[in-house]
């Protein structure tokens, strides 16, 4: 797949205990987005954060969370993204989902080619 050199990067910021169908949420997003054939995903652990309740959450072993911050990252053309987002809509709920236009400077495969 090629990406236009100005391309939209999706974040979804959410919790680790968030779940859909009884399923990890984040999962279930990676695996919507490679479903419908976007670019790709990528789910990131927070060590600390906070959200719209201000509750912290952290790593930190005095205050160990069991529901630390995730964000799953998605890049791909507008449209694609656009297409997404009502899937996206029906799967969140709580967080925040963010959307901002970024410059691809590299996306490439190299095709099982060994150096």
């Amino acid at each position: 797949m090629h990406l236009p050199d100005t391309a939209v990067r999706l974040s979804i910021y959410t919790g680790e205990s968030d779940k859909h169908g009884g399923r990890p949420l984040h999962e279930v997003i990676v695996e919507e987005a490679r479903k419908q054939g976007l670019a790709g995903a990528t789910t990131l652990r927070a060590i600390m954060g906070f959200g719209a309740n201000s509750r912290v959450h952290t790593s930190k072993i005095l205050r160990l969370s069991e529901d630390l911050p995730i964000v799953t990252i998605i890049v791909d053309k507008a449209e694609r993204i656009e297409a997404f987002l009502p899937t996206l809509d029906g799967m969140v709920n709580e967080g925040l989902v963010v959307r901002e236009e970024v410059d691809v400077l590299v996306y490439r495969h190299n095709n099982g080619a060994k150096k």
